[in-house]
């Protein structure tokens, strides 16, 4: 399957994280309703603390734009991370591609 993948990337200040991973614990529920939606992940980076960058896999980016946000569980997403809108650096859709694999920590995790 040909996903489109959606990354959002954010800048958080200290003070701040709490609250956006306690907003995005109460928003994920939308995604994870949602049949445009294959899976989600809210990512914290080591490097730079103040930096997140939320990634999410949609069926299409047009099931993404015309079906999620416009469907029955925007809503509620919306008005959870509403507060942390101006805290976006970046909103992009990528088109996935056929280069990907399991790494050999994939593999010796198997019984």
């Amino acid at each position: 399957m040909t996903a489109t993948v959606e990354y959002v990337r954010y800048r958080i200040p200290p003070a701040g994280r709490k609250a956006f991973e306690d907003a995005y614990r109460e928003a994920s529920v939308a995604p994870a309703a949602a049949p445009e939606c294959i899976d989600y992940e809210l990512s914290h980076c080591q490097e730079e603390p103040e930096r997140y960058t939320l990634r999410i896999r949609w069926t299409s980016v047009g099931d993404h734009l015309h079906g999620f946000r416009k469907g029955e569980h925007f809503p509620a997403f919306f008005s959870a991370v509403r507060p942390h809108m101006s805290a976006i650096e970046e909103i992009q859709h990528y088109r996935t591609t056929d280069v990907s694999g399991a790494g050999s920590a994939t593999r010796r995790q198997q019984p």
